[in-house]
């Protein structure tokens, strides 16, 4: 196989290689563990810590170990992913800045920076450690229970020619994989003992079920664990009679759980057919308990490896896990809004005056919206780290300190400070497309608008819906995958998600709302419920009311407070409440839902559709460069609202006159209506 390394001089004995992943500088070998003692690098190969022999760079701290800088750039025939065998799988590096999602090990779920193993046919791949599971492949081996929908890979002794398995865990009793196992090559999640599969009894009388047996069967789809209340599929012992299911993880409960890192003492088994109410995390368990007798806790299996320090997308600062609370009265969760009980397990923040309590199951119900931290002082690495900030300069300040003159990431001229209009004209925000009001910048040379607050944001962010950084960029044409607007100005790109333009990302997760009485607070499970505002389904989730049935969407939430519009002389408002039994829209003149938001000016007693009034594309500026993403034209082409002299459009023949594309390339009379440029 081909290993992606190219040798170098071998000056003074010295081997150098050059490595397709590192191609600014050549990699020297270091033979022996003396020369890098002290140096506490990892090797940027499989994330271990450098070790003897290695290859590192002179230049910038690269390193490899000997065997990862020799890894083949290809595995042909890889046993884990038979399915496209012949392609195989490609050596590749994290983190990838072509690759907008990152697909973690199909075998130990991590998602780290280090080579990777990936197939070009779907999303498989798995990272170098775990890919030298396959040189220990003996044969394909049953075993006595047919309790696995899929054939079984034997590995006789994993340890006699790798260590990689220790670093992973028994799907049933979660001890370490030191003696021979099966692996499933269709689900390769699914590790066991041998031992554990095949001495598994098939019958038992177990303490959480005594009047009758249970025998082991499985399911391919989920059935409820009685004793753990969690939905699992797979084996599971079972009474039909009583309609009683134990999953075999708790059937088989491991005696003495011990992770300082989460708990300074020992958790031990306790088994007991009585509910309890868990310590750690405030809610009732069943039938099986760890109790630490120095801390006289008790809590779920589960909760024995809480993690005691995370940073939640939702809250600025990490979050440290109590077993109770102190000095505090009464906390409601700011995820559910529900009340937090003080003497049970929570999540809370540290920092002095900062009140933010969720509960547990709350706060870890989505793994992509938290982080572990291990060591506190990780903290203040979150804490201290410097935002690139979008004002790329500050040339002049006031005596106040505010910037008067700056250069912005997203204009080529100066920006000047302002603090009102000059003249009575309807201007927008470059940024977030929202009508100029109080203080902002413009461009003495051109018309660019930037709210201050909208100039000020920081290029590189976390933003609450993510747990990943929110990058700021700006963008003539794009579409907000959370409102599902087409907008100009400003958008930040999630890490491994989707777009979100301005007047999105500055939507906190809790919000006031001048439409509702209560607060309301982002429900990622609310994509069953119907926005109060426009009456249409939540796509994404919704903000919803704690105490009622409310619920909004983005689009409503970043609504203009007033628009101008033709048919009034007057703003028109944002109205949320119509106490008509009828009522009608003034411009299309049909019947507009009472009970839903609009538009409306209280002078006139008029009143209108939203869509009516702010138009099909409210946040587009004219101008705007729509991508050939978005029509069928070689070119790129221009947005316009209006167009002079009413020509025919390129699709339908049909005389143009609002909501057309154009073409600026010299002698290309390319036109179109917007709806046309697919050509339907």
């Amino acid at each position: 196989m081909e290993t992606g390394i190219k040798n170098g001089s071998h000056h003074k004995s010295v081997q150098q290689i050059q490595h397709p992943f590192h191609e600014e500088h050549p990699l020297v070998l270091v033979a022996e563990q003396s020369n890098i003692e002290g140096l506490k690098a990892y090797c940027h190969g499989c994330g271990e810590l450098l070790s003897a022999p290695c290859f590192t760079c002179l230049h910038c701290n690269y390193h490899l170990h000997k065997q990862c800088a020799e890894a083949p750039l290809s595995l042909p025939n890889h046993p884990l992913h038979p399915e496209h065998s012949r392609s195989g799988l490609f050596l590749r590096q994290r983190p990838d800045p072509d690759d907008d999602c990152v697909c973690g090990c199909a075998l130990c779920k991590e998602k780290g920076n280090m080579f990777f193993y990936e197939c070009n046919t779907c999303y498989f791949s798995i990272d170098i450690r775990c890919a030298k599971l396959s040189s220990s492949y003996k044969f394909n081996q049953p075993s006595k229970h047919d309790i696995h929908q899929h054939p079984l890979t034997f590995i006789e002794s994993p340890t006699s020619t790798i260590d990689v398995p220790k670093r992973f865990n028994c799907s049933w009793c979660h001890e370490p994989l030191i003696d021979a196992i099966y692996v499933c090559s269709d689900c390769p999640s699914f590790i066991i003992h041998k031992k554990c599969l095949d001495e598994l009894p098939t019958e038992i009388d177990h303490l959480t079920h005594r009047l009758h047996p249970l025998i082991l069967n499985r399911s391919d789809s989920d059935y409820l664990c009685n004793p753990c209340q969690k939905q699992h599929s797979g084996p599971f012992y079972g009474c039909s009679l009583c309609h009683f299911n134990i999953n075999v993880e708790c059937a088989w409960p491991r005696s003495t759980v011990e992770d300082r890192s989460r708990h300074q003492h020992p958790f031990t088994l306790l088994r007991r057919q009585d509910p309890f109410i868990c310590d750690a995390c405030g809610t009732k368990g069943n039938y099986i308990s760890y109790i630490c007798s120095t801390c006289s806790l008790m809590v779920h299996k589960d909760c024995t490896s809480l993690p005691r320090i995370i940073k939640f997308s939702r809250h600025d600062h990490c979050i440290f896990h109590k077993y109770f609370l102190k000095g505090l009265t009464r906390q409601d969760c700011k995820i559910c809004f529900e009340e937090v009980r003080l003497d049970r397990g929570s999540y809370s923040c540290v920092k002095q005056g900062c009140n933010y309590v969720v509960h547990v199951n709350c706060v870890l119900e989505h793994g992509d919206l938290y982080k572990v931290i291990e060591e506190e002082k990780q903290c203040e690495e979150f804490y201290e780290k410097s935002m690139q900030s979008s004002i790329i300069r500050v040339i002049e300040v006031n005596e106040a300190g505010e910037a008067t003159k700056i250069e912005h990431f997203s204009h080529q001229h100066c920006l000047v400070l302002a603090y009102k209009m000059e003249e009575e004209i309807d201007r927008k925000c470059d940024g977030c497309m929202l009508p100029i009001s109080n203080i902002f910048y413009y461009c003495s040379e051109c018309p660019f608008f930037l709210h201050k607050t909208c100039a000020e944001l920081p290029r590189i962010k976390q933003h609450w819906f993510r747990q990943s950084n929110a990058t700021l960029n700006f963008n003539s044409f794009n579409e907000c995958k959370f409102c599902f607007q087409l907008c100009s100005g400003f958008f930040y790109e999630i890490e491994g998600y989707r777009s979100m333009c301005l007047s999105c990302a500055k939507v906190a997760d809790i919000i006031e709302c001048e439409g509702h009485q209560h607060f309301l607070f982002f429900d990622f499970k609310g994509s069953d419920k119907y926005c109060n505002g426009c009456g249409n389904r939540c796509r994404y989730g919704a903000f919803k009311c704690g105490k009622c049935k409310f619920a909004l969407d983005f689009g409503c939430l970043t609504l203009p407070h007033s628009a101008l519009h033709k048919i009034d002389e007057h703003m028109l408002n944002l109205t949320y409440h119509d106490d008509k039994e009828q009522s009608y829209c003034d411009i299309c003149e049909q019947e507009r839902d009472p009970s839903l938001w609009y538009y409306s000016c209280s002078i006139c007693d008029t009143s209108a559709h939203l869509k009516c009034v702010l138009g099909e594309f409210p946040f587009l500026k004219d101008g705007s460069i729509v991508s050939y993403f978005f029509h069928e034209h070689n070119h790129d082409l221009k947005f316009f609202r209006k167009v002079e002299g009413y020509p025919e459009c390129s699709r339908c023949e049909k005389l143009c006159q609002e909501e057309i594309l154009k073409c600026e390339k010299p002698a290309c009379n390319y036109i179109v209506h917007y709806e046309c440029r697919w050509g339907f």
